[in-house]
């Protein structure tokens, strides 16, 4: 098994892909109206709007924005990428600190609230478990 994509659920998705191609520094790719990805070499983040959620049920709910998980994204320097990210959001929650386990993190959230995390590995440690 596999982990391929993560995909968010938004009801702006225009607003949200904007904000994922310039906190990633990429391009998305639109397939729909209601749906674009952003890949990168390890995984997949799918961005589709709420009308997406009764193409699988139309007992899903059209929710949005979660504080119970956190998309993390491994930075050369986590410091640098902070003075970009702070030009495109005012939700930090956490300005760059060093964890107990060995990464520096940054700790924001995307339009609809989810947890962003951008972390540089800064201990021996963390810095040979994502060599």
């Amino acid at each position: 098994m596999k982990l391929t994509s993560l995909r968010i659920i938004t009801k702006d998705i225009k607003q949200s892909v904007q904000f994922y191609e310039n906190a990633m520094g990429l391009t998305a790719q639109w397939y729909t109206e209601d749906f674009a990805e952003l890949s990168t070499s390890s995984i997949t983040l799918a961005i589709g709007s709420t009308r997406t959620m009764t193409l699988f049920s139309e007992n899903l709910t059209a929710s949005t924005g979660s504080k119970s998980s956190i998309i993390e994204f491994i930075v050369d320097n986590v410091d640098d990428e902070y003075e970009r990210i702070k030009g495109i959001t005012s939700e930090i929650v956490q300005e760059p600190t060093t964890m107990p386990w060995g990464n520096r993190s940054l700790l924001f959230c995307d339009p609809d609230g989810n947890l962003i995390n951008f972390f540089t590995p800064v201990s021996p440690e963390a810095i040979k478990k994502f060599s």
